[in-house]
């Protein structure tokens, strides 16, 4: 059929806290505008629990005017003003709820983080304690429910999308990727799809980055028109020790609340102990899964596990006092589990086998966790998915990065904080790392943006939030800005960023017609006269208007010349200077290099050209606007020069 934009299976995508907002410059003295209670987030995932303190009416008043919205067997208020849930497909689990309440946690998480209200005194069980608030506290809060046990499914976010977009949300944050890494290309993707028509209508989109890394070309979404977020550590560390008999003291990483009050325990390899009535062996027991092992064997026993699994697989293991796993997976992103545990290195977790087998009764004991300050933060954790975009090799994904590890943030009493079941530990708050936490921290500053400029387009907001992140180091993330992009978010400064680099969606539009897309295609998707004719040209990448560069080389001399337009606003009368900062192997020159200015709103454009040879995989630099008063930061990569 004409009108149909493309045709792909409904694939199920996944979900991808708070002394973070002090931590990346926004804390809770901060300026705010009356108009942050105007603004409306609607938040894509598992739904909200409404009794949550991050979501009590109290001193608000009616929704905003402007709003359309509607809940749907729900009871909303005057913080959460309103509440979907989507599922096209109508199969549910015996856990899932019928309506938009949250039985996952996740989205209320979320949600909490990017406008939750003000509330003191929260932690996880004396962990992370403080005040939790979201980015815009004053802000709306919209539901749209498209994640169920079975997973989120495209249809269901492309309905949300939708919905959104007519009820008249501000800003939309969408926590949600594919599992595994399959590239496909611009508009055979619901979120695509869905925040191209939120930007048509002036919505700001914020995604995940996903949680598929630490490998280059892992990320999952691509698209220019929406932010794509990193996770990044903000300096909160939880360390969980364990001591042998012998006296040894081994750290390793979980988020354990249990107190052994330091009793040593006997220890055990997992593989000697199998459940052979229960058909394991010792090779399949000694990774430590559900029921693996023989419950007498392990109990009144700490368990030593090679591998890792998740605590809903693990369960309360089989009746044992603990589980000490080893193994090469990343700690620093901690996990909670329904009983004393701990995750150590390989090399310290073979110095405890060493232990055992020379020691006639060998006894360990796991000591409740530490919260620490992480003297390495800020930097990307090891879960975010790395870029470069594999569809369009010369623009730079992801765009930024934001605090997603270990934020506390509201949770929901139907799901336990270590996410089995069986577990009693059902808290109103609960610690998270993710690029899903990362998604509504960049949202929440997007939001408070535009609570200070309205009438912004997503891409000077996008701009905005670009040009003013904070640098981050390529010391400890070797793919540098395809870890972390710009760099750091910083909402305030991203209030007033002196200049920004708009995109119309005719700017888009010309865009993908360099990227091959014809004008019946295109047609469909804008609903326009969009042309095509005359505009394929692969060069088209090279003038759509970001606030970044990327170049991919394959080793030989290169030399590319771009094309970008900034707008005034910052100063109405101002003058700024071209500064570049770029390795030896790189030409990179500015025409003109100093812009001029009047006005507020007025626009000047400059040609950037980089030229040079190299073998290098990847080379950072950078370009400056600088007036004195503002830094309008933009990144500039090279890759791909040892030709891969």
């Amino acid at each position: 059929m004409d009108n149909v934009v493309s045709v792909f299976p409904n694939t199920k995508h996944y979900p991808s806290t708070t002394k973070s907002w002090d931590v990346i410059g926004l804390p809770q003295n901060s300026k705010r505008l009356s108009l942050e209670s105007d603004i409306i987030v609607g938040v894509f995932d598992s739904g909200i629990w409404p009794k949550s303190k991050s979501f009590s009416d109290e001193g608000f008043g009616p929704p905003p005017k402007k709003w359309k919205g509607s809940c749907h067997n729900f009871t909303c208020n005057n913080k959460i003003i309103g509440a979907r849930y989507f599922n096209i497909e109508g199969s549910y689990s015996k856990k899932d709820i019928k309506d938009p309440t949250d039985v996952n946690g996740h989205g209320t998480h979320c949600s909490s983080t990017v406008a939750g209200n003000v509330v003191n005194s929260v932690s996880l069980q004396g962990y992370a304690s403080g005040t939790a608030r979201g980015g815009v506290p004053s802000a709306r809060v919209a539901m749209y429910k498209v994640c169920w046990e079975t997973g989120c499914d495209q249809a269901g976010i492309l309905a949300a999308f939708d919905e959104a977009i007519h009820d008249g949300v501000d800003v939309i944050s969408v926590s949600l990727g594919s599992t595994q890494v399959v590239v496909v290309p611009y508009f055979r993707n619901g979120i695509d799809i869905g925040s191209f028509h939120a930007m048509k209508r002036g919505i700001f989109t914020s995604n995940s980055a996903n949680n598929l890394g630490p490998n280059i070309l892992t990320m999952t979404n691509f698209a220019p028109w929406l932010l794509s977020v990193a996770a990044s550590t903000f300096g909160r560390k939880f360390v969980t020790k364990v001591q042998l008999g012998n006296g040894a003291i081994y750290e390793g990483a979980t988020i354990n609340t249990f107190d052994l009050k330091r009793k040593m325990f006997p220890i055990i390899f997992a593989r000697d102990i199998p459940n052979i009535a229960g058909g394991f062996n010792s090779s399949q027991s000694r990774l430590c899964s559900k029921d693996s092992v023989d419950k007498q064997g392990v109990k009144g026993k700490i368990v030593l596990c090679e591998g890792f699994v998740s605590a809903s697989d693990v369960g309360f293991f089989s009746g044992a006092v603990g589980i000490i796993f080893g193994d090469t997976y990343p700690q620093d992103s901690p996990f909670i589990f329904a009983l004393p545990t701990t995750l150590l290195s390989l090399w310290n977790f073979r110095e405890i086998q060493y232990y055992m087998k020379s020691t006639r009764n060998p006894t360990a004991t796991i000591f409740k966790s530490e919260e620490v300050e992480d003297s390495l933060s800020p930097y990307i954790a090891s879960f975010s998915s790395r870029g470069p975009n594999p569809i369009t090799l010369n623009t730079l994904k992801p765009d930024i990065a934001a605090p997603g590890v270990n934020v506390l943030a509201a949770w929901t009493p139907l799901d336990p904080i270590s996410e089995f079941e069986e577990d009693n530990r059902k808290l109103p708050y609960q610690i998270l790392s993710g690029t899903s936490m990362a998604c509504p921290h960049a949202a929440g500053a997007a939001a408070y943006v535009k609570s200070f400029h309205p009438n912004w387009s997503p891409a000077m907001i996008k701009s905005a939030l670009m040009t003013t992140a904070t640098p981050m180091s390529s010391d400890i993330n070797a793919e540098a800005e395809f870890a972390y992009g710009a760099g750091l978010i910083n909402p305030v400064k991203a209030t007033n960023p002196g200049l920004v680099y708009d995109i119309s969606e005719a700017d888009y539009a010309e865009f993908l017609c360099g990227e091959g897309y014809t004008s019946k295609e295109l047609r469909v998707l804008t609903q326009d006269k969009s042309n095509c004719k005359g505009k394929d040209n692969e060069k088209a990448v090279y003038s759509l208007n970001l606030p970044s560069f990327a170049l991919y080389v394959n080793g030989t001399f290169f030399g590319y010349v771009y094309h970008r337009t900034v707008t005034n606003v910052g100063s109405a009368k101002s003058s700024y200077k071209a500064r570049v900062i770029s390795p030896p192997l790189l030409e990179i020159e500015v025409k003109p290099d100093v812009l001029s200015f009047t006005s507020i709103g007025q626009k000047k454009s400059f040609s950037l050209t980089i030229e040079g040879r190299t073998n290098v995989e990847v080379m950072s630099s950078t370009l400056i606007w600088d007036d004195g008063n503002h830094q309008v930061r933009s990144p500039i990569v090279v890759y791909g020069g040892d030709g891969s």
